[in-house]
């Protein structure tokens, strides 16, 4: 029995499912879970000392590798002074002020700890400065654990939203709308029934949480318009996409604004961080400025906030490390793509920036309803291959692979033909 085998079970009596995230447990690919011991570069190693080309990345933070040295000496220097005071310190200011000179159209930050926390507080503060309660969120789209955003599909465009989760009401749901990604008409339809009621539209500005399916033409654009139309503030979640797809993220990279913006654990440089921002006219009405209440103990954690300032610095220093994960990203997508025809395999591969996932379906994927057409058995199955070959992806087939400024070449190429070498055991 391998070190992780022997983790799991311990794990699987103290933790639930024998893990502190459910796609961590890899119930939808089999097998048990590899327990990480360390990370450096484009690698991890596990408990066994097994090592893996790593294309999750701590789902996303990772951009530029794991243990880079900047970040851990800027967190090892800060450490030494403390790790938590409570109250403000000037790495709080100095990250507002780094975030704001990078990304556009923001011009105040408020500092949370999560991805989920964010989102959480972006809403309620929509809902404060509109006085409206609906929202509108994308089929497929995640945005965290709180209740109203923990919604499944309805029948139709226009049915309101059911709890997705035991232990959600309906009244934490209810006003929770559900529209279909890449579908302005959907978007449009519930605009035009709940005319005056809906304080925000949010959308991944590229879904991540069905795999990767990018906007397309048009379609984040419309939603500014719509939203300006009736009023409604629209909100970019950029938990997966800020800092990741440009150095001024989705906004940036689609030139489309957003009136309010999430971010996550990309500006701890993975550390537990998240962040929402805004315009000053937006960002004024939380406390204590303003009527919205939201508050957080950690907020502004000095050592997260030194090693996200660190991954900051270069990323604005060095934007041709976009280019360069973009080029890896197209490297990999092309050759799964030629691979699968050779095999006979009928696959989708999507990619935008450094982001991108092979979705085993003839189908074009530009929704959920589409994503949801790939066979997620033959994606388990082609997981596990890679696995086996060194090669650590998502344990989930509606995941993202990341591509990180750390990649090399022979990453690359060891990955293709680690993936040439599955597919065809595949057939």
């Amino acid at each position: 029995m391998t070190k992780s085998e022997k983790l799991f079970e311990r794990a699987v009596k103290v933790l639930p499912g024998g893990v502190n995230s459910p796609v961590r447990a890899f119930r939808a690919v089999g097998g048990n879970p590899r327990f990480v011991s360390r990370g450096m570069g484009s690698h991890i190693w596990d408990e066994d000392g097994t090592e893996y080309i790593d294309f999750v990345g701590s789902w996303g933070p990772m951009v530029l590798g794991h243990s880079h040295p900047d970040i851990l000496k800027a967190v090892q220097t800060r450490m030494m002074d403390g790790l938590s005071f409570g109250a403000p310190t000037a790495l709080e200011v100095e990250m507002a002020e780094k975030m704001i000179e990078m990304v556009p159209h923001i011009e105040m930050v408020r500092m949370v700890n999560s991805g989920t926390e964010a989102v959480m507080s972006a809403l309620r503060l929509a809902r404060g400065v509109t006085g409206r309660d609906k929202l509108i969120k994308f089929e497929g789209c995640y945005h965290g654990h709180s209740d109203a955003m923990l919604v499944g599909a309805g029948s139709g465009a226009l049915t309101q939203g059911e709890p997705d989760s035991k232990g959600v009401t309906k009244g934490a749901a209810q006003d929770t709308l559900m529209a279909q990604y890449n579908d302005l008409a959907s978007v449009d339809h519930l605009l035009n029934a709940n005319l005056g009621q809906v304080a925000a539209v949010i959308v991944e500005p590229v879904a991540a949480n069905m795999g990767v399916v990018p906007p397309q033409a048009g379609f984040l654009q419309g939603l500014r318009s719509l939203c300006d139309k009736h009023g409604a503030l629209l909100i970019f979640d950029e938990v997966i996409t800020g800092f990741r797809l440009a150095p001024g993220g989705a906004q940036q990279y689609f030139g489309v604004r957003a009136d309010l913006v999430t971010f996550g654990k990309i500006i701890g440089g993975g550390m537990p961080v998240g962040a929402y921002a805004g315009p000053r006219a937006l960002m004024e009405q939380v406390a204590p400025c303003g009527p919205v209440y939201q508050a957080g103990t950690l907020s502004g954690n000095p050592v997260a906030m030194a090693a996200g300032l660190a991954q900051l610095a270069i990323l604005a220093a060095q934007p041709e490390i976009y280019q360069k994960m973009e080029r890896a990203a197209r490297f990999v997508a092309d050759h799964l793509r030629a691979s699968a025809r050779r095999y006979g395999i009928r696959l989708q591969v999507n990619q935008v920036g450094s982001l991108l996932c092979p979705y085993f379906t003839q189908t074009p994927v530009n929704c959920f309803a589409a994503a949801r057409t790939s066979d997620t058995n033959l994606y388990a199955k082609y997981f596990n291959q890679m696995l086996f070959r060194k090669v650590y992806l998502a344990p989930s087939q509606f995941e993202a692979m990341f591509v990180s400024s750390a990649h090399t070449q022979d990453d690359l190429e060891a990955t293709v033909r680690a993936a040439e070498e599955s597919l065809a055991a595949l057939v």
